[in-house]
């Protein structure tokens, strides 16, 4: 009875290292093959008859790399397409008309920013006409040399006087306040200028106020 006591309280030991000491080797669980096999089997067994394991890719198997797609892309900007011709003539003409808009619209803008500043001084330079008409800026005047630089002042900003008599009228530019019959004339004809008109660039600023002869 005390060795069966003595046996049973013994302890058991068991070796759990993973690698065995002598061997240097790894252990497998116990059972751990008959496992994987049984596992194999069952795979093996459930696949499709003819299907076969996907071979690995062949190293001979072309790989679009970095430099490919760089060598492609250079040579498409050597040798462009003819679509890509295309594209480009049609950008091009696209933003030549997009400046030509752009510019045009500038310069109306312009005129009609210096026609609006350019407006204001139309009564003094009408003042100046009549002036002159009345011999008041002879060329001994002092008044003669302010009224010089001033029109001049105005010609550099693009304002241009127009109307004298004997033109030939023009509805467009003229403004008849009157009409003189005339056997002096065969067409309507600027016959004296009561207020001058001005252009300001291509833009008519202010139609000439005329008086009219018309044939008899």
């Amino acid at each position: 009875m005390t060795d069966e006591n003595q046996n049973h309280d013994e302890p058991i030991i068991r070796d759990k290292r993973r690698i065995d000491p002598e061997t240097g080797e790894v252990r497998r669980p116990e059972g751990a093959d008959e496992a994987t096999d049984a596992a194999a089997d069952a795979a093996a067994a459930s696949a499709p008859e003819g299907d076969a394991s996907p071979e690995p890719a062949s190293e001979e198997e072309d790989v679009l790399t970095v430099d490919d797609i760089l060598n492609a892309a250079n040579a498409e900007v050597q040798e462009p397409s003819d679509e890509h011709l295309a594209d480009l003539k049609r950008v091009t003409a696209e933003y030549a008309n997009y400046r030509k808009r752009t510019e045009a619209n500038r310069e109306v803008e312009r005129e009609r920013a210096v026609g609006a500043a350019v407006a204001v001084l139309l009564p003094v330079l009408d003042d100046l006409d009549r002036a002159e008409k009345h011999g008041d800026l002879e060329s001994d005047a002092p008044f003669a040399t302010i009224a010089a630089k001033l029109r001049a002042a105005v010609e550099k900003l693009g304002l241009t006087p127009f109307g004298e008599a004997g033109e030939p009228f023009d509805p467009q530019r003229h403004e008849a306040i009157f009409q003189q019959p005339s056997d002096e004339v065969e067409t309507e004809t600027v016959g004296e200028v009561v207020e001058t008109g001005y252009l300001l660039g291509g833009t008519l600023l202010r139609a000439a106020k005329v008086v009219v002869k018309t044939p008899q």
